[in-house]
Protein backbone atom coordinates (compact mmCIF):
# COMPACT_ATOMS: atom_id res chain seq x y z
CA UNK A 1 0.00 0.00 0.00
CA UNK A 2 1.38 3.55 -0.95
CA UNK A 3 2.08 5.64 1.93
CA UNK A 4 3.08 9.20 2.21
CA UNK A 5 4.65 11.03 5.23
CA UNK A 6 2.90 13.63 6.77
CA UNK A 7 4.77 16.83 6.42
CA UNK A 8 8.68 16.59 8.41
CA UNK A 9 7.00 13.82 10.90
CA UNK A 10 7.18 9.93 10.87
CA UNK A 11 3.91 9.86 10.58
CA UNK A 12 3.40 7.52 7.45
CA UNK A 13 -0.65 7.47 6.02
CA UNK A 14 -1.92 5.18 3.95
CA UNK A 15 -2.47 7.32 0.48
CA UNK A 16 -5.92 5.39 0.12
CA UNK A 17 -8.04 5.84 2.84
CA UNK A 18 -11.73 4.78 3.58
CA UNK A 19 -14.26 7.12 3.55
CA UNK A 20 -17.24 6.39 5.97
CA UNK A 21 -20.16 7.53 3.76
CA UNK A 22 -20.88 4.86 2.01
CA UNK A 23 -20.63 1.68 3.95
CA UNK A 24 -23.05 -0.96 2.68
CA UNK A 25 -26.40 -0.61 4.13
CA UNK A 26 -29.78 -2.81 4.99
CA UNK A 27 -31.77 -0.64 2.80
CA UNK A 28 -30.24 1.20 0.03
CA UNK A 29 -32.71 4.05 0.97
CA UNK A 30 -31.84 4.49 4.56
CA UNK A 31 -28.60 5.12 6.68
CA UNK A 32 -29.00 1.78 8.43
CA UNK A 33 -25.35 0.11 7.90
CA UNK A 34 -24.74 -3.25 7.55
CA UNK A 35 -22.54 -4.21 10.52
CA UNK A 36 -21.20 -7.48 9.56
CA UNK A 37 -20.57 -6.65 5.42
CA UNK A 38 -18.88 -3.32 6.48
CA UNK A 39 -16.65 -4.96 9.17
CA UNK A 40 -15.72 -7.15 6.32
CA UNK A 41 -14.54 -4.17 4.61
CA UNK A 42 -13.13 -2.54 7.42
CA UNK A 43 -10.92 -5.91 8.12
CA UNK A 44 -9.93 -6.29 4.54
CA UNK A 45 -8.93 -2.20 4.52
CA UNK A 46 -6.63 -2.64 7.88
CA UNK A 47 -4.69 -5.89 6.42
CA UNK A 48 -4.12 -4.47 3.19
CA UNK A 49 -2.83 -1.42 4.69
CA UNK A 50 -4.99 1.45 4.55
CA UNK A 51 -4.51 2.85 8.11
CA UNK A 52 -6.69 6.73 7.44
CA UNK A 53 -10.63 6.38 8.32
CA UNK A 54 -12.89 9.26 7.75
CA UNK A 55 -16.54 10.14 8.87
CA UNK A 56 -18.66 12.84 10.20
CA UNK A 57 -21.15 13.42 12.51
CA UNK A 58 -23.81 13.36 10.35
CA UNK A 59 -22.94 10.43 7.86
CA UNK A 60 -25.49 7.40 7.63
CA UNK A 61 -27.95 9.65 9.51
CA UNK A 62 -26.11 9.93 12.17
CA UNK A 63 -24.52 6.51 12.96
CA UNK A 64 -21.60 6.37 11.04
CA UNK A 65 -19.37 7.17 13.67
CA UNK A 66 -21.06 4.65 16.44
CA UNK A 67 -20.36 1.73 13.56
CA UNK A 68 -16.61 2.95 13.23
CA UNK A 69 -16.06 3.01 16.96
CA UNK A 70 -17.41 -0.32 16.47
CA UNK A 71 -15.46 -1.71 14.00
CA UNK A 72 -12.08 -0.84 14.94
CA UNK A 73 -11.89 -1.21 18.84
CA UNK A 74 -10.34 -4.91 18.29
CA UNK A 75 -7.40 -3.17 16.89
CA UNK A 76 -4.47 -1.22 18.59
CA UNK A 77 -5.58 2.91 18.28
CA UNK A 78 -1.81 4.00 17.68
CA UNK A 79 -2.01 1.87 14.41
CA UNK A 80 -4.55 4.03 12.05
CA UNK A 81 -5.53 7.33 11.81
CA UNK A 82 -9.08 8.30 13.08
CA UNK A 83 -11.04 11.57 11.70
CA UNK A 84 -14.24 12.84 11.88
CA UNK A 85 -15.64 16.69 11.85
CA UNK A 86 -18.13 19.04 13.53
CA UNK A 87 -20.91 19.73 11.54
CA UNK A 88 -21.31 23.89 11.16
CA UNK A 89 -24.60 24.02 10.07
CA UNK A 90 -25.95 22.05 13.40
CA UNK A 91 -24.48 24.63 15.56
CA UNK A 92 -27.39 27.04 17.39
CA UNK A 93 -25.57 27.39 20.42
CA UNK A 94 -22.17 27.55 22.10
CA UNK A 95 -23.34 24.70 23.79
CA UNK A 96 -23.76 22.34 20.68
CA UNK A 97 -20.03 22.66 20.30
CA UNK A 98 -19.08 21.28 23.28
CA UNK A 99 -22.33 18.20 23.15
CA UNK A 100 -21.18 17.08 19.47
CA UNK A 101 -17.65 16.89 20.14
CA UNK A 102 -18.13 14.90 23.72
CA UNK A 103 -20.68 12.88 21.84
CA UNK A 104 -18.28 11.65 18.95
CA UNK A 105 -15.66 10.77 20.89
CA UNK A 106 -18.16 8.48 23.24
CA UNK A 107 -19.38 6.83 19.35
CA UNK A 108 -15.80 6.69 18.00
CA UNK A 109 -15.06 5.19 21.80
CA UNK A 110 -11.68 7.18 21.40
CA UNK A 111 -10.15 9.79 23.74
CA UNK A 112 -8.59 11.69 20.78
CA UNK A 113 -9.33 12.24 17.10
CA UNK A 114 -5.58 12.23 14.81
CA UNK A 115 -7.68 14.67 12.54
CA UNK A 116 -10.66 16.85 13.29
CA UNK A 117 -12.47 19.47 10.57
CA UNK A 118 -15.03 21.76 10.31
CA UNK A 119 -17.14 20.23 8.41
CA UNK A 120 -17.80 21.20 4.72
CA UNK A 121 -17.27 25.17 5.11
CA UNK A 122 -18.77 27.81 2.62
CA UNK A 123 -18.46 31.50 3.23
CA UNK A 124 -21.48 31.14 4.99
CA UNK A 125 -20.18 28.14 7.32
CA UNK A 126 -17.17 30.19 8.01
CA UNK A 127 -19.05 33.27 9.39
CA UNK A 128 -20.90 31.12 11.82
CA UNK A 129 -17.60 29.82 12.41
CA UNK A 130 -16.04 32.85 13.46
CA UNK A 131 -19.35 34.18 14.98
CA UNK A 132 -19.31 31.14 17.76
CA UNK A 133 -15.47 30.76 18.08
CA UNK A 134 -15.24 27.18 16.54
CA UNK A 135 -11.78 27.69 16.04
CA UNK A 136 -10.76 28.27 19.15
CA UNK A 137 -12.44 25.84 20.68
CA UNK A 138 -10.90 23.19 18.34
CA UNK A 139 -7.76 24.91 19.35
CA UNK A 140 -8.19 24.14 22.88
CA UNK A 141 -9.06 20.49 22.26
CA UNK A 142 -5.64 20.71 20.22
CA UNK A 143 -3.50 21.72 22.75
CA UNK A 144 -5.00 19.42 25.39
CA UNK A 145 -3.92 16.56 23.05
CA UNK A 146 -7.49 15.60 22.12
CA UNK A 147 -7.01 16.73 18.50
CA UNK A 148 -4.34 15.93 16.68
CA UNK A 149 -4.11 17.86 13.78
CA UNK A 150 -6.68 20.44 12.62
CA UNK A 151 -8.44 21.41 9.48
CA UNK A 152 -11.67 21.96 7.17
CA UNK A 153 -13.24 20.13 4.53
CA UNK A 154 -14.31 22.91 1.63
CA UNK A 155 -17.26 23.25 -0.75
CA UNK A 156 -17.20 27.18 -2.43
CA UNK A 157 -15.18 29.17 -4.76
CA UNK A 158 -11.12 29.44 -4.58
CA UNK A 159 -11.67 33.13 -3.22
CA UNK A 160 -13.39 32.02 -0.39
CA UNK A 161 -10.56 29.32 0.01
CA UNK A 162 -8.04 31.75 0.02
CA UNK A 163 -9.74 33.37 2.92
CA UNK A 164 -10.09 30.58 4.85
CA UNK A 165 -6.50 29.37 4.65
CA UNK A 166 -5.15 33.03 5.59
CA UNK A 167 -7.77 33.75 8.33
CA UNK A 168 -5.98 30.84 10.84
CA UNK A 169 -3.45 28.24 10.93
CA UNK A 170 -4.58 24.75 8.87
CA UNK A 171 -3.04 21.00 9.61
CA UNK A 172 -4.53 19.80 6.16
CA UNK A 173 -7.80 20.85 4.17
CA UNK A 174 -10.02 18.41 2.35
CA UNK A 175 -11.55 19.31 -0.79
CA UNK A 176 -13.25 17.66 -3.85
CA UNK A 177 -10.80 16.66 -6.47
CA UNK A 178 -10.97 14.56 -9.84
CA UNK A 179 -10.33 14.65 -13.44
CA UNK A 180 -13.86 16.12 -14.07
CA UNK A 181 -13.87 18.49 -11.71
CA UNK A 182 -10.65 19.65 -12.26
CA UNK A 183 -11.78 22.33 -14.13
CA UNK A 184 -15.67 22.29 -14.18
CA UNK A 185 -15.46 22.85 -9.96
CA UNK A 186 -12.45 25.10 -9.94
CA UNK A 187 -10.46 21.91 -8.04
CA UNK A 188 -7.28 22.49 -10.11
CA UNK A 189 -7.42 26.53 -8.49
CA UNK A 190 -7.83 25.01 -4.97
CA UNK A 191 -5.35 22.42 -5.09
CA UNK A 192 -2.98 25.30 -6.26
CA UNK A 193 -4.00 27.56 -2.99
CA UNK A 194 -2.84 24.78 -0.48
CA UNK A 195 0.08 23.43 -2.72
CA UNK A 196 1.74 27.27 -2.50
CA UNK A 197 0.61 27.45 1.32
CA UNK A 198 1.87 23.69 2.12
CA UNK A 199 -1.25 22.54 3.66
CA UNK A 200 -1.16 18.82 2.69
CA UNK A 201 -4.61 17.86 0.88
CA UNK A 202 -7.24 15.34 1.57
CA UNK A 203 -9.29 14.29 -1.69
CA UNK A 204 -12.90 13.67 -1.47
CA UNK A 205 -15.21 12.49 -3.83
CA UNK A 206 -12.02 11.03 -6.22
CA UNK A 207 -14.47 8.82 -7.94
CA UNK A 208 -17.52 11.38 -7.78
CA UNK A 209 -20.03 9.52 -6.00
CA UNK A 210 -19.33 6.23 -8.49
CA UNK A 211 -19.56 8.11 -11.93
CA UNK A 212 -16.62 8.28 -12.41
CA UNK A 213 -16.10 4.44 -12.42
CA UNK A 214 -18.63 4.16 -15.18
CA UNK A 215 -18.93 7.21 -17.57
CA UNK A 216 -20.38 5.81 -20.48
CA UNK A 217 -19.77 3.80 -23.10
CA UNK A 218 -17.77 5.83 -25.29
CA UNK A 219 -15.62 6.84 -22.37
CA UNK A 220 -14.84 3.29 -21.02
CA UNK A 221 -13.69 2.28 -24.21
CA UNK A 222 -11.58 4.84 -24.34
CA UNK A 223 -10.25 3.53 -21.00
CA UNK A 224 -10.24 0.19 -21.31
CA UNK A 225 -8.60 0.43 -25.06
CA UNK A 226 -5.64 2.05 -23.39
CA UNK A 227 -5.77 -0.51 -20.19
CA UNK A 228 -7.51 -3.50 -20.83
CA UNK A 229 -6.23 -4.82 -17.42
CA UNK A 230 -7.27 -1.53 -15.17
CA UNK A 231 -10.77 -1.34 -14.18
CA UNK A 232 -12.58 2.80 -15.24
CA UNK A 233 -12.72 3.15 -11.53
CA UNK A 234 -8.67 2.74 -11.25
CA UNK A 235 -8.10 6.25 -13.43
CA UNK A 236 -9.80 8.18 -10.96
CA UNK A 237 -7.70 6.99 -8.19
CA UNK A 238 -4.54 7.22 -9.81
CA UNK A 239 -5.16 10.60 -10.67
CA UNK A 240 -5.93 11.99 -7.29
CA UNK A 241 -2.76 9.90 -6.21
CA UNK A 242 -0.31 11.21 -8.51
CA UNK A 243 -0.73 14.90 -7.15
CA UNK A 244 1.90 15.26 -4.70
CA UNK A 245 0.48 17.44 -2.31
CA UNK A 246 -1.93 14.59 -1.58
CA UNK A 247 -1.62 13.75 1.69
CA UNK A 248 -4.62 10.50 1.21
CA UNK A 249 -7.36 9.79 -1.14
CA UNK A 250 -10.36 8.87 0.37
CA UNK A 251 -12.91 6.48 -1.35
CA UNK A 252 -16.25 5.68 -0.08
CA UNK A 253 -15.94 1.85 -0.67
CA UNK A 254 -19.14 -0.02 0.04
CA UNK A 255 -18.69 -3.63 -1.65
CA UNK A 256 -15.80 -5.96 -1.12
CA UNK A 257 -14.87 -5.76 -4.84
CA UNK A 258 -14.56 -1.91 -4.67
CA UNK A 259 -11.85 -2.12 -2.13
CA UNK A 260 -10.37 -5.39 -3.44
CA UNK A 261 -9.77 -2.99 -7.15
CA UNK A 262 -8.93 -0.21 -4.79
CA UNK A 263 -6.23 -1.80 -2.64
CA UNK A 264 -4.87 -3.16 -6.07
CA UNK A 265 -4.67 0.17 -7.44
CA UNK A 266 -2.57 1.62 -4.83
CA UNK A 267 -0.71 -1.68 -3.85
CA UNK A 268 1.03 -1.51 -7.25
CA UNK A 269 0.41 2.40 -7.59
CA UNK A 270 1.32 3.98 -11.22
CA UNK A 271 1.50 7.29 -11.07
CA UNK A 272 0.13 8.80 -14.16
CA UNK A 273 2.31 9.52 -17.22
CA UNK A 274 1.83 11.61 -20.19
CA UNK A 275 -0.27 9.27 -22.34
CA UNK A 276 -2.32 8.90 -19.01
CA UNK A 277 -3.26 11.96 -19.10
CA UNK A 278 -4.34 12.44 -23.20
CA UNK A 279 -6.15 9.59 -23.01
CA UNK A 280 -8.05 11.03 -19.72
CA UNK A 281 -8.54 14.17 -21.39
CA UNK A 282 -10.29 11.97 -24.57
CA UNK A 283 -12.38 10.14 -22.06
CA UNK A 284 -13.89 13.77 -20.47
CA UNK A 285 -14.41 15.00 -23.75
CA UNK A 286 -16.76 12.10 -24.47
CA UNK A 287 -18.91 12.44 -21.07
CA UNK A 288 -19.01 15.69 -21.78
CA UNK A 289 -21.58 15.28 -24.58
CA UNK A 290 -23.89 13.78 -21.77
CA UNK A 291 -26.06 16.63 -20.10
CA UNK A 292 -25.91 15.02 -16.73
CA UNK A 293 -26.37 16.67 -12.80
CA UNK A 294 -23.09 16.74 -11.03
CA UNK A 295 -25.08 14.87 -7.87
CA UNK A 296 -22.45 12.69 -6.00
CA UNK A 297 -25.25 10.80 -3.95
CA UNK A 298 -24.02 12.18 -0.85
CA UNK A 299 -27.45 12.97 0.46
CA UNK A 300 -26.44 16.24 2.25
CA UNK A 301 -30.14 17.36 0.65
CA UNK A 302 -32.07 14.41 2.35
CA UNK A 303 -34.43 13.83 3.99
CA UNK A 304 -36.76 15.92 1.83
CA UNK A 305 -39.91 17.40 4.10
CA UNK A 306 -42.22 15.84 1.28
CA UNK A 307 -40.74 12.96 1.05
CA UNK A 308 -38.95 13.17 -2.41
CA UNK A 309 -35.72 10.78 -3.24
CA UNK A 310 -33.71 13.15 -4.50
CA UNK A 311 -30.63 11.33 -5.19
CA UNK A 312 -32.66 8.38 -6.62
CA UNK A 313 -34.41 10.51 -9.15
CA UNK A 314 -31.13 12.61 -10.06
CA UNK A 315 -29.16 8.73 -10.24
CA UNK A 316 -32.06 7.72 -12.57
CA UNK A 317 -32.11 10.89 -15.15
CA UNK A 318 -28.10 10.49 -15.20
CA UNK A 319 -28.68 7.31 -16.36
CA UNK A 320 -31.38 8.57 -18.92
CA UNK A 321 -29.07 11.38 -20.10
CA UNK A 322 -25.81 9.09 -20.85
CA UNK A 323 -27.58 5.79 -22.28
CA UNK A 324 -31.09 7.37 -23.58
CA UNK A 325 -33.06 4.45 -23.24
CA UNK A 326 -36.74 5.60 -22.50
CA UNK A 327 -38.35 2.80 -22.17
CA UNK A 328 -35.49 1.91 -19.39
CA UNK A 329 -35.93 4.88 -17.43
CA UNK A 330 -40.13 4.18 -17.73
CA UNK A 331 -39.23 0.97 -15.98
CA UNK A 332 -37.14 2.46 -13.47
CA UNK A 333 -39.25 5.59 -12.39
CA UNK A 334 -42.29 3.10 -11.90
CA UNK A 335 -40.39 1.12 -9.26
CA UNK A 336 -39.93 4.58 -7.31
CA UNK A 337 -42.66 4.60 -4.58
CA UNK A 338 -45.14 7.25 -5.31
CA UNK A 339 -43.95 9.22 -1.72
CA UNK A 340 -40.62 9.61 -3.15
CA UNK A 341 -41.61 10.89 -6.71
CA UNK A 342 -41.10 14.32 -8.40
CA UNK A 343 -44.50 15.04 -8.07
CA UNK A 344 -44.14 15.75 -4.36
CA UNK A 345 -41.53 18.56 -4.64
CA UNK A 346 -43.53 21.86 -3.70
CA UNK A 347 -39.72 23.52 -4.20
CA UNK A 348 -39.02 24.49 -0.72
CA UNK A 349 -35.72 24.78 -1.58
CA UNK A 350 -34.64 23.49 1.77
CA UNK A 351 -32.45 20.76 -0.03
CA UNK A 352 -30.47 23.23 -2.28
CA UNK A 353 -28.98 25.15 0.54
CA UNK A 354 -27.19 21.67 1.87
CA UNK A 355 -25.59 20.55 -1.77
CA UNK A 356 -22.00 20.84 -1.37
CA UNK A 357 -22.36 21.26 -5.32
CA UNK A 358 -24.13 24.06 -5.43
CA UNK A 359 -26.71 22.17 -7.75
CA UNK A 360 -30.34 24.11 -8.18
CA UNK A 361 -32.20 20.86 -7.05
CA UNK A 362 -35.70 22.42 -7.26
CA UNK A 363 -35.10 23.81 -10.90
CA UNK A 364 -33.01 20.23 -12.18
CA UNK A 365 -36.59 18.44 -10.73
CA UNK A 366 -38.67 20.58 -12.16
CA UNK A 367 -36.76 19.73 -15.45
CA UNK A 368 -36.92 15.89 -14.70
CA UNK A 369 -40.49 16.44 -13.93
CA UNK A 370 -41.22 17.60 -17.22
CA UNK A 371 -38.91 15.07 -18.94
CA UNK A 372 -40.90 12.48 -17.14
CA UNK A 373 -44.19 13.74 -18.52
CA UNK A 374 -43.45 13.77 -21.75
CA UNK A 375 -42.11 10.47 -21.80
CA UNK A 376 -44.53 9.19 -20.36
CA UNK A 377 -47.02 10.89 -22.26
CA UNK A 378 -45.95 8.57 -25.25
Amino acid sequence: MLKRNYKNTNLSISVLGLGCMRLPKINPDKGDIDYEKAQEIIDYAITHGINYFDTAYMYHDGTSEKFLGHALKKYDRSSYFLTTKMPVWMVDTPKDIERIFNDQLEKLQTDYLDFYLLHSLTKEHFKKCKEFKLYDFLSEKKEKGIIRHLGFSFHDTPDVLREICDTYEWDVVQIQLNYLDWEVQDAKQQYEILEQRHIPCIIMEPVRGGALANLCDTSNKIFKAARPDKSIASWAIRYAATLPNVMTVLSGMSTMDQIIDNVNTMTNFEPLNSEDYKTIEKSVAAYKTNITIPCTGCRYCMPCPQGVSIPKIFKLYNEYAISKNKDGYKTSYNKVPESERINNCIACGKCATHCPQSIEIPEKLKTIKNLTEELFAK
